[in-house]
């Protein structure tokens, strides 16, 4: 058991920690203090307590001092303090692993009733000073200072200052303080402070990248605060992995509880690196030298929450940073956090008795005897990321006596089922980070209490909670501007980012113009929007970008800055100059309950130098003292209070400052209440400034609300009105979406106020200050902008004051921004006059400029350059610059008949006097035989005639003329198809001349179509005689025709009666005699074809009859008939406007002569309008017919009586075939007469002789074989039987009667002649009544 002991012992070890330090006090005499830490160790620690390292034993001075130890936390009680108990007290905690120590200082301060209660109350100057102060008055110069310092990560570093204090006292001195960034800086493992003898200096054990900053030594005495500062840089040590980024910063720890911690920390500058693709975290116990990564995979954000941690004991954190090269060095260890529950000493209170007895009372005792606990309470989201959710909640009340631990649940909206989160370790803070969660789903949580005793039941479920990044990657930041400041150093300012919101800071990086190779200026991020980049090159020139940086990560590099040669800046003489005058106009432009956005317009008056920025002094309503804002120059006239009290009252005001130093503050602005805005209407508008005050109108700028309300601001209302009258006029209906108006109508001589109004879609928002008083006159000798062109042509806009003096500055602007364009206008200013010089004017410089003169009365001017303007004054600037001859064409060609290619061009006008060149490829030309040019001095037209013109003459043309100083050129380019266009022309056109030079066709082969839709091929000729041939060809074979053209007509052509494809092919006419030949062709084929078809149609479509019904044993046909028809023809049918495609219902056909469509087998439903649409190369023709009604009845009985009628012909018993008209035969011979005969049904068959019905026996046989093969037999024929038979074929359909002629002649006689092949005729025999069928 004892070695059991002894081993849990062991493992628990550990030195002293102190969780709590020691708090500086600072109290009025016979007050008592109350000091206080709190520190851990195993075994216990001993603690002893020191005053200016003296120990302090309780037992010599008992109503002095009392010394507490309770569960950890020690306190020293000082009673009834006096001015002798100023100190510095330490504590000192030891046991056998170690050491540790913490320290305070405690001032007493004896009360003056001309004093406020606070303890910068006695200071006249308003710096962040430390509560331990010497009430001596020294006298403190800075002798040898520390200057700009580089150094690099691991190095030590000492930051050193001598000091001459006047007088020198031993026992009394000031005391010597160390600011990084305006953060006073303590003895630390880092950083190590001296003061003595004359010295004040600041060492580092082991810099670090959170070393770097601004460094202020400050001499604090009763007459005040003598200080010095300057900057130190630390660049990044040499990455471990070659490319790797740089190690991360600034490591901090929130939110500690038992088992849990938040750790945070901002990203290193990689402008010479890749990228940082994420983190990873370390952690290690406070005593050991084990490190453990805390995540397996990087995270992406610089915030990472640690879980698992042991309770009581204590960690420090450290990060390192991966890119695609590697791991990063680790960045520098957090300072120690305990893993402790933080609401354990709110469950302990100790009430005070009589005579020093205390009561202590533990919440447990009060809560009873409480078996299983209840469910936790109010579980939420504390933080949101894409990758992990942190839950928070509160323990459940009551908990009881047992050790609590939490079970978490979560489920996927929707799913319908748990999931138990943390199933394998219990956690035993109110916080936990949920991580593997699917990302864009929604998630609801709960949480289970448990301890020994049993599980909880569930919390009331969570809202849906989706992870997301709930911080962005900041937007840009906006305009860089570079100005000089020494001759190693530049100022580097910038705009803040649209979205600020989170920002770590900025990061400067600078490069050398044309290098392309950037470096960082800063290696930690800066909260402000200027900084001074030091160590650069004397004369050379440099560009700078900025970046944001927050949690997420980098915003976009800004626009890089114009480039700046670096060299000290230029300082006028002070001895001329004087401090700004006061600002004015202090307004409330947003609250969200714990800081105020202020806006205030500039001093009228500069004092000879430009103002450098602004100081604000601030204070609570009926408090006497005002307290300083801000330590550093506000360049904007625009700042953000921060750190104020919700729902208290402050005013402020506000002081401005130049080289000479800081003017006289403003008035008091009035009391403005710390509470958030909440309004959907926007916020007022700022800076209203009044200019161009004339007789009846001024202009009135403001500034956008900084608050906007719930939706985008759409414009501004301007209300005015004078200064005694009561009501307000608002200057215009509509709002204006600009920040500048111009407000007319008003009185001369009298004053008025004005005011703006923002204007969003919930309605109109607060209104802005009112203006100052305005009184509408025109300062005598007012000067307005005026426009001209100087002699060198160049456009410009100038103004002149009288009134400006050596501080004034003259700022030009275009719609009531200033100009800073350089690449588009030019600024020229020479005393009194200053001019803005267009550089190349165009459209885009269409708009108001105007100008305004600073350290002057206001004085001020605009100018509308309209379009009209602005062309007079091109006009202008083009005839100064370039005097030309003005031309009324520009050179132009025309080919001639002869294939001559003419080139000419007209000027306005031309002197005698003037010259002129043709060049061709930069070569001139002369006149001559191939190249005739000549010019025409009265018109102004200068031409050149070229003869032949050949392939050899592509390419640039120009003519230059000059009449005295004037000049003009104008060029034409014939190269590639320009060239070949007119050289095909010309060559076109020669072989035209040469044609017609014997028969010709004045018009070449072409097709018309005659109103009896006849085609002709068609062609003109000319230039015949009567030996000429004329000859007609269709796909190479010669066509005869009825007719010779007669060609002293003019016209010869060839017709087509009937087109069809048939007709198609290559059509050629030929002339020729002994002066030549010429030959027209016509393809008609393809679209030449179908357009003639077009024609076609057009012509035969007014022919169109109307639509006829024609009644078929098939269906009811509707006919058109037209003068011409081909199936080729569009044509369309329509039945109740809709199309009707051919099929076996509906069939489509046509004739030479008529276009059909057939109802087969018509129905009800084919009743209605009927439509035939034929369709020509100009339009279409319609006939329309309404078949329904009785038309309808008529066609349907007549179509089905046809039917009737064809099905009988179809059925009725017939003779196929197989008998003669005429049989002759010998007698005593056999005759056969054979048939084949049909009906449906069978048909009755009867022969028949000389129409009597014949009579059967021995000599006459008939049969019928297989109902369709009837004979009749005759044997041993005589002249007796010569006569007409007949065969009789009958059904009820009806049938028909077959005669046959027999002719018998005797052996010897001549045989009758007989036409062979005659069948016989069949005569029909109508079908039977009813009442013989």
């Amino acid at each position: 058991m004892a070695l059991e002991r002894h081993a849990v012992e062991e493992k628990i070890s550990r030195a002293p920690e102190i969780l709590v330090r020691l708090r500086s006090h600072t109290v009025w005499e016979k007050m008592s203090v109350r000091l206080c830490f709190t520190v851990q160790g195993f075994p216990s620690p001993v603690v002893q307590w020191y005053k200016n390292e003296e120990l302090i034993t309780p037992a010599s001075d008992p109503a002095k001092y009392t010394v507490e130890n309770k569960y950890g936390v020690h306190v020293l009680h000082i009673n009834r303090a006096d001015f002798d108990d100023s100190a510095t007290y330490s504590a000192v905690a030891t046991n056998i692993h170690g050491q540790a120590s913490t320290n305070c200082a405690v001032v007493v301060r004896r009360f003056r009733e001309s004093e406020e209660p606070h303890p910068a109350g006695i200071m006249p100057f308003h710096l962040p000073l430390s509560y331990d102060v010497c009430f001596t008055h020294f006298d403190v110069q800075f002798l040898e200072k520390f200057g700009v310092t580089f150094a690099t990560e691991g190095e030590t570093l000492t930051l050193k200052c001598s000091v001459l204090v006047t007088p020198e006292l031993k026992r009394l001195h000031p005391r010597a303080e160390w600011y990084r960034d305006d953060v006073l800086i303590k003895d630390s493992k880092w950083t190590k402070l001296y003061f003595g003898e004359g010295q004040a200096a600041l060492s580092f054990t082991h810099l670090n990248k959170d070393d770097e900053g601004l460094y202020t030594l400050r001499m604090v005495t009763k007459g005040g605060v003598n200080e010095y500062s300057a900057f130190l840089f630390v660049r990044d040590a040499d990455a471990l992995i070659a490319g790797a980024p740089g190690a991360p910063m600034d490591v901090k720890c929130h939110d500690a509880n038992r088992d849990y911690v938040i750790v945070t920390w901002k990203p290193p500058n990689t402008t010479t690196q890749n990228p940082v693709i994420g983190y990873f975290v370390d952690k290690c116990e406070v005593g050991l030298e084990n490190w453990v990564q805390c995540n397996d995979a990087p995270v992406k954000i610089c915030k990472y929450p640690v879980t698992g941690l042991c309770e009581g004991r204590s960690y420090i954190f450290r990060v390192r940073a991966v890119n695609s090269a590697g791991i990063s060095r680790p960045s520098r260890v957090s300072e120690p956090v305990a893993a402790l529950d933080p609401l354990d000493l709110e469950r302990t209170q100790t009430v005070h008795v009589d005579e020093g007895r205390k009561i202590i009372i533990r919440k447990d005792d009060l809560e009873g005897d409480i078996q299983i606990p209840g469910p936790p309470t109010n579980v939420h989201a504390s933080e949101i990321s894409k990758t992990y959710v942190v839950l928070s909640w509160d323990p459940p009340v009551p908990r009881g006596r047992e050790p609590l631990t939490y079970f978490i649940e979560k489920s996927m909206v929707g799913s319908g089922s748990w999931q138990r989160v943390n199933a394998q370790v219990a956690v035993k803070s109110p916080r936990y980070a949920v991580f593997d969660l699917a990302e864009g789903k929604p998630y609801v949580f709960r949480v289970l209490s448990a301890n020994k005793h049993g599980i909880s039941d569930p919390s009331e479920i969570t809202e849906p909670i989706q992870p997301q990044d709930t911080v962005v990657v900041p937007s840009a930041p906006g305009r860089v501007v570079a100005t000089r400041n020494t001759k190693t150093s530049v100022v580097v300012q910038w705009d803040k980012p649209k979205h600020e919101e989170n920002l770590y800071g900025y990061y400067i990086d600078y490069s050398v113009v044309g290098s392309n190779q950037w470096e960082p200026a800063n290696h930690k991020p800066i909260n402000y929007s200027r900084f001074v980049v030091h160590g650069l090159e004397t004369g050379e020139q440099y560009i700078f970008r900025v970046k944001a940086v927050n949690a997420v990560g980098f915003s976009e590099n800004s626009q890089e800055s114009e480039a700046i040669k670096v060299q000290a800046a230029l300082r006028r003489s002070v001895s001329h100059m004087a401090c700004p005058s006061y600002p004015h106009g202090i307004t409330l432009l947003n609250c969200d309950g714990h800081s105020m956005t202020l806006g205030w317009k500039a001093p009228k008056y500069s004092g000879g130098s430009p103002i450098l920025g602004y100081y604000i002094d601030k204070r609570e309503a009926n408090h006497k003292n005002w307290h300083e804002v801000n330590s550093s120059l506000i360049c904007r006239t625009i700042y953000t209070v921060e750190d104020l009290t919700e729902d208290a009252f402050y005013e402020f005001k506000i002081a401005a400052a130049n080289v000479v130093g800081i003017g006289h503050p403003s008035d008091p602005s009035e009391h403005f209440k710390c509470k958030a805005w909440t309004m959907p209407e926007p916020g007022p508008a700022y800076d209203l400034t009044v200019c161009e005050v004339r007789n009846t109108s001024l202009v009135l700028l403001w500034k956008a609300p900084v608050y906007e309300g719930k939706s985008p601001i759409t414009g501004y209302l301007v209300d005015y009105k004078e200064v005694d009258a009561e009501d307000w006029i608002t200057a215009n209906e509509k709002p204006t979406s600009h920040h500048y108006f111009k407000v007319t109508d008003l009185h001369q001589g009298h004053t008025y106020v004005f005011k703006v109004r923002a204007v969003n879609d919930a309605g109109v928002g607060k209104s802005s200050e009112i203006s100052e008083p305005v009184f509408v006159e025109a300062s005598p000798g007012t000067k307005e902008i005026f426009s001209g062109v100087d002699e060198e042509g160049n456009i410009y806009l100038g103004f002149e004051c009288k009134e400006a003096t050596d501080a004034s500055h003259f700022q030009w602007g275009k719609s009531y921004e200033d100009i800073e364009d350089s690449d588009k206008f030019k600024i020229q200013t020479e005393g009194d006059h200053s001019k803005l010089y267009f550089k190349h004017p165009d459209k885009s410089d269409l708009g108001t400029y105007c100008i305004s003169v600073s350290d002057t009365d206001g004085v001020s001017s605009s100018f509308i350059l309209d379009e009209e303007e602005l062309e007079r004054l091109m006009t202008i600037s083009n005839e100064i610059k370039n005097p030309t001859i003005p031309l009324k064409s520009e050179l132009a060609y025309e080919v001639l008949d002869k294939g001559e290619v003419r080139f000419w061009i007209q000027a306005e006008s031309l002197s005698p006097n003037s010259t002129y060149r043709f060049v061709i490829n930069d070569k001139e030309v002369e006149n001559g035989d191939r190249h005739k040019i000549s010019c025409d001095h009265s018109s102004g037209i200068i031409e050149m005639v070229m003869d032949k013109f050949t392939i050899d003459n592509e390419g640039t043309y120009t003519v230059q003329i000059q009449d005295g100083k004037a000049k003009n050129q104008s060029s034409l380019v014939l190269i590639g198809d320009a060239f070949k266009t007119v050289l095909a022309e010309s060559e076109l056109q020669r072989k035209e001349f040469l044609r017609k030079q014997g028969p010709h066709f004045s018009e070449f082969l072409y097709w018309e179509v005659t109103e009896e839709c006849e085609v002709l091929v068609a062609c003109k000729v000319a230039n015949t005689k009567k030996e000429t041939v004329f000859k007609w060809y269709r796909n190479g074979s010669g066509i005869d025709v009825d007719e010779v053209p007669d060609l002293q007509r003019g016209e010869c052509h060839l017709t087509i009666p009937k087109l069809s494809r048939k007709d198609e092919g290559v059509y050629k006419a030929t002339l020729s005699d002994d002066r030549g030949h010429d030959v027209s062709t016509l393809e008609l084929s393809g679209k030449v074809y179908d357009d003639i078809i077009l024609a076609l149609s057009r012509v035969s479509g007014k022919t169109a009859s109307p639509l006829k019904i024609l009644c078929t044993e098939e269906g009811i046909r509707l006919q058109c008939f037209l003068k011409y028809y081909n199936e080729e023809m569009k044509v369309t049918w329509s039945h109740r406007e809709s199309k009707i495609s051919s099929g076996e219902k509906m069939k489509i056909g046509g004739g030479d002569d008529v276009a059909w469509l057939q109802i087969t087998e018509p129905t009800e439903k084919d009743k209605g309008n009927y439509t035939f649409e034929i369709f020509g190369d100009k339009g279409s023709f319609k006939r329309t017919l309404d078949l329904s009604g009785q038309a309808f009845d008529d066609a349907l009985t007549e179509f089905q009586r046809l039917k009737a009628a064809a099905f009988a012909e179809k059925n009725r018993g017939k003779v196929i075939g197989g008998l003669p008209d005429v049989v002759t035969i010998m007698d005593g011979k056999t005759l056969n007469l054979t048939c084949t005969v049909f009906g449906n049904p069978d048909p009755e068959v009867v022969w028949f002789k000389n129409d009597k019905t014949l009579e059967l026996n021995e000599h006459y046989l008939v049969s019928l074989e297989q109902g369709k093969y009837a004979s009749l037999t005759i044997k041993g024929v005589t002249s007796e039987d010569s006569g007409k038979y007949s065969i009789y074929v009958k059904n009820k359909y009806g049938g028909e009667t077959v005669d046959v002629t027999v002719s018998v002649y005797r052996h010897g006689e001549q045989i009758p002649e007989v036409k062979q092949g005659q069948l016989a005729k069949p005569r029909l025999i109508p079908p039977s009544g009813p009442s013989s069928t």
